[in-house]
């Protein structure tokens, strides 16, 4: 099973968390706000009795690049946003260009990925997941 396949869930009954790692790009945000939830040193690394579901919703929210979603037990599949809703770019500082909002990306084989959350695409042209960031600009010293 290749890495861009692995798709984790953590759930408190309330509450899912789905953790795609491929899509991380180590900001570490999730265990800098909640480490007593995020630990990457333990198994599992997500530990969903050390908050509240508004506190877990919250700080997965906060993830940069989409790695973190979660999903309520009465909303098995996350809502998508309309289509007039506003697609937000931001320039994380030495980091990647953070789109938040429904996009579609299409590949040079035509194929068309849709995004519906947060999307950190590489600005620093290091990562090996192109155009997504994969946290290379931190191995590199990428400033900007």
């Amino acid at each position: 099973m290749s890495e861009q396949a692995v798709v984790k869930e953590y759930s408190n009954g309330e509450l899912t968390i789905v953790w795609q790692p491929s899509k991380c790009i180590h900001s570490t945000l999730c265990f800098r706000g909640l480490p007593a939830v995020f630990n990457p040193q333990q198994r599992p690394w997500v530990k969903m009795d050390a908050a509240t579901t508004e506190q877990l919703i919250a700080q997965v929210s906060s993830c940069p690049s989409g790695a973190l979603s979660y999903k309520l037990a009465e909303q098995p599949m996350p809502v998508t946003p309309s289509a007039a809703e506003i697609v937000k770019i931001k320039l994380a500082p030495n980091g990647p260009l953070l789109v938040q909002g429904k996009i579609e990306i299409q590949d040079k084989n035509g194929t068309i990925t849709t995004h519906t959350k947060m999307t950190a695409l590489c600005r620093c042209g290091a990562s090996a997941n192109k155009p997504y960031c994969d946290g290379s600009h931190q191995k590199i010293g990428f400033t900007d």
